[in-house]
């Protein structure tokens, strides 16, 4: 098999080449960049395939950073604002640094998987970030092979990036009191609660409005977020799953009713300058959307005046979800309150909990099973 080492490539990484007949000419075609003997011969057998079948496609000249720019553009109309700016800064800052002067079929796996040890060694992304690099060039590079700018997916033959799970940080019960009589002073104290009593995200509860809050059945509705930047509310939440339901207790729906009247105040007297009115539960005393940052000010504010650990805003999100664990809640009743795609996932995020749990289930059975004996 002409599979051959390239003694001039870093580690002696792979390649394939062949002679052909096209047009009654001999011509020549030769692939660099292969991580194994295995991958340059499954390509070169594809590459001979196609050609064998008329289906052949010469990789497109065309630099990957001007690829790029029709890519980002075609993204935009498919994704929320904030993953098209997220996609957007990781491209512009990240990946076309390295790969943009690259013609589209020059780019070979060697060239990804480089991009991706630079940026782990410099420490520049964090691990859910580099994986979602992965993501955008696996995702463009399909998209120029399905437009057959190219033969196939370079980014295939690359192993997606592990993402390192960080510790969830959570507060106990203890914690959560001496927190939330600090924080009873400040203007966005049911922000802080509802995060703690339904682990709605951040932008989830500064998207919430009065009429997703339905007092008789103690239920708000998921229907509306505001961005990580406070600039924008969009219908829908992060994900299908995030569109929900939330059952919230007796004491919680009582202080979310008791700033409606601080607000109807807030309406008359500061009607000069007031906003158009967004029906927002948590909101300036001028009825605008508020800025992320002034909420978590207040937030590393009252975690300071109450002396208890330091912890991000997410992670009452993490800490709601500890608890009903720890009651013994069914996960998959709590992952339909964090709106996770699936119960995998909450089971993955807290499997530092299921030990104990399943001690205590154990106990409780052998009790059952054992009776007093």
């Amino acid at each position: 098999m002409p599979v051959y080492k390239d003694p001039n490539a870093q580690n002696n990484k792979w390649y394939y080449s062949f002679s052909y007949k096209e047009g009654g000419k001999h011509k020549k075609k030769l692939k660099r960049g292969f991580k194994t003997k295995k991958e340059a011969e499954a390509a070169m057998v594809e590459a001979k395939d196609a050609m064998n079948k008329g289906s052949y496609v010469e990789p497109s000249k065309t630099s990957y950073g001007e690829f790029m720019i029709t890519w980002l553009e075609d993204k935009r109309t498919s994704v929320k604002e904030s993953t098209y700016l997220t996609y957007k800064n990781l491209v512009n800052n990240h990946i076309l640094p390295s790969l943009g002067n690259i013609q589209l079929g020059k780019i070979t796996p060697r060239d990804i998987q480089s991009l991706y040890n630079s940026i782990k060694i410099d420490e520049k992304l964090s691990s859910e970030n580099l994986r979602k690099v992965h993501t955008v060039i696996n995702d463009s590079l399909n998209k120029a092979a399905k437009w057959s700018m190219i033969l196939q997916n370079p980014a295939q033959l690359v192993d997606a990036p592990k993402v390192i799970k960080k510790e969830v940080e959570v507060w106990d019960q203890d914690d959560i009191k001496k927190f939330l009589k600090v924080a009873k002073g400040s203007r966005y104290f049911n922000a802080f609660l509802l995060a703690l009593t339904t682990g709605m995200r951040q932008g989830e509860i500064l998207g919430l409005r009065w009429k997703d809050v339905d007092e008789e059945n103690q239920t708000l509705s998921i229907v509306q977020t505001l961005s990580h930047k406070g600039q924008q509310l969009s219908v829908g939440a992060k994900s299908v799953a995030g569109n929900r339901r939330i059952s919230i207790d007796e004491n919680t729906l009582k202080e979310l009713i008791k700033v409606k009247t601080t607000q109807k105040k807030e309406m008359i007297m500061n009607r000069p300058v007031y906003n158009e009115d967004n029906d927002l539960v948590i909101r300036t005393n001028t009825g605008a959307p508020l800025s992320p940052r002034n909420l978590l000010r207040s937030f590393y504010s009252c975690i300071e005046k109450a002396g208890v650990k330091n912890i991000r805003f997410h992670d009452l999100r993490h800490t709601h979800a500890s608890l009903l664990l720890k009651q013994g809640v069914n996960p998959k009743i709590v992952s339909e309150r964090l709106g996770h795609a699936n119960v995998r996932i909450t089971l993955d995020t807290y499997s530092h909990l299921l030990p104990n749990l399943q001690k205590e289930t154990a106990n409780e059975f052998g009790k059952l099973f054992y009776g007093n004996n």
